[in-house]
């Protein structure tokens, strides 16, 4: 009997160990199976894309990477076109001291580039460690300022008058810079073609050809480097064309009463720059002092304007005097003759001729535009020579009018006609005389001297 009861215990005590243990295991079936249905509910998502950047050059760089149930999985950065890991989670794997990593929470996953530079330039990935990976990318373009290069762009050049002048710019940069053409004085660039020229004030394009190129041409040029990037830059050329000098002279006869003071000019164009100076007659060079003042006026690159003041003219001072310009091109002279004039007192018997003055020429034959000091023989010829010209010419008017014309006009015609010819005979008598006065002036002063 105890043989019994204790078999039907031991087998009732297996029966409970053995519904344990398969209790257990369903357990342990049905957690798994929620694990991985939980799992697979809740995976790991970015929240939104990577934005690209544009990033100037020296300036720093940041990526975010927003990712949501993030769980044990981990982050990590790879630039796409190396191939060259960047950070993974909070560590930074590459050997570049410009770059780091920081999160916000398990959210918020950010990679910083400081300094950036060109190398930097390319596609960065955001990587989740799922099975498939999960990533996205953001490009990061890095640009450049303008910057000439300067075994590509010209400095300073001379060229002879009539030549071609060819001026090169190149510059690099990120975009590709814009070249630009202008005039430091603001004065319009004339391009010369074939079928005639163009002047512009702004030209673009890397080379700029100036054929033919002239005086005017002359000065410095502007080459400006610009692609949007902050700060443009720009290129500082002088264009240097040589020529022989030229002088102009705007007066080669000058008079002055005696005793005042005169200036003579002479403009001068020349390159390079000439040496400019004075002489007289005689060559001897005119130098500053008490009695001489001599200055000359830079008035643009090529083109200066002699003065020579002469104080307190005399005689001794009249004549010739040459403004000489010289360079490495040649030489070339101006010449001015310098008169005086004195002023005298003619007295008449008329009342009203009391107190006139009249000039008088110092030097003689050079004196183009003074007047001399008529003696009576002269004024006698000059009244003789225009009542026989007035004659003549009142004659001819009336003769050159047909016969039928004069017999057929009435009285009051004629008394028109004799009004108006009056009137034209006045003007031209006034004419006929002041020609007859310069001459015959001229022929005393001939037969006097």
């Amino acid at each position: 009997m105890n043989i019994e009861v204790q078999w039907a215990n031991t087998i009732m005590c297996g029966n409970q160990k053995h519904s344990r243990g398969s209790l257990y295991l369903v357990i342990i079936i049905l957690l798994g199976l929620d694990s991985k249905l939980a799992g697979e509910a809740f995976q790991p998502e970015f929240v939104e894309p990577i934005g690209n950047l544009t990033v100037p050059i020296g300036r720093d760089a940041t990526f975010r990477c927003l990712v949501q149930n993030l769980g044990g999985y981990r982050v990590g950065w790879v630039k796409a076109d190396t191939k060259a890991i960047q950070a993974i989670h909070v560590h930074v794997i590459t050997n570049n001291h410009r770059v780091g990593v920081s999160h916000n929470g398990q959210t918020v996953w950010n990679l910083h580039i400081r300094n950036v530079q060109e190398d930097d330039r390319g596609q960065y990935m955001c990587q989740i460690n799922t099975d498939p990976m999960k990533s996205q990318m953001g490009f990061l373009d890095v640009v450049v300022p303008p910057d000439f290069i300067a075994e590509e762009t010209s400095s300073d050049i001379m060229i002879p008058e009539g030549g071609t002048a060819k001026l090169s710019c190149r510059a690099r940069g990120q975009p590709r810079p814009r070249i630009t053409w202008r005039r430091e004085d603001g004065s319009d660039i004339v391009i010369r073609f074939s079928n005639g020229s163009k002047s512009k004030t702004v030209y673009e394009d890397e080379i700029l050809t100036l054929n033919k190129i002239s005086r005017s041409d002359m000065g410095a040029y502007l080459c400006i480097a610009s692609n949007g990037v902050p700060p443009s830059v720009s290129k500082r050329m002088v264009v240097k064309v040589h020529f022989h000098p030229v002088i102009q002279v705007p007066n080669q006869l000058v008079g002055a009463p005696l005793g005042t003071d005169v200036t003579l000019e002479c403009y001068v164009e020349s390159s390079p720059r000439s040496i400019n100076y004075w002489v007289r007659d005689s060559n001897d060079m005119v130098i500053s002092s008490s009695k001489y003042e001599v200055t000359t006026t830079v008035l643009s690159s090529f083109e200066s304007r002699m003065t020579m003041v002469v104080r307190a003219i005399t005689d001794d001072d009249l004549g010739g005097y040459k403004c000489i310009a010289k360079n490495s091109l040649g030489e070339v002279d101006g010449t001015i003759r310098l008169y005086g004039i004195t002023r005298n007192v003619i007295s008449n018997s008329s009342p009203s001729s009391k107190g006139d003055d009249f000039p008088t020429p110092m030097e003689g034959p050079d004196n183009q535009f003074g007047s001399a000091e008529r003696s009576d023989d002269e004024d006698e010829a000059v009244t003789d020579m225009f009542e026989s010209i007035t004659q003549n010419h009142n004659r001819s008017l009336y003769e050159s009018t047909p016969n039928s014309v004069q017999q057929n006009v009435s009285n009051k015609v004629k008394k028109i006609m004799s009004q108006s010819e009056t009137s034209v005979n006045q003007s031209s008598n006034l004419k006929i005389k002041s020609t007859l006065q310069l001459f015959v002036s001229l022929v005393f002063y001939i037969t006097r001297y």
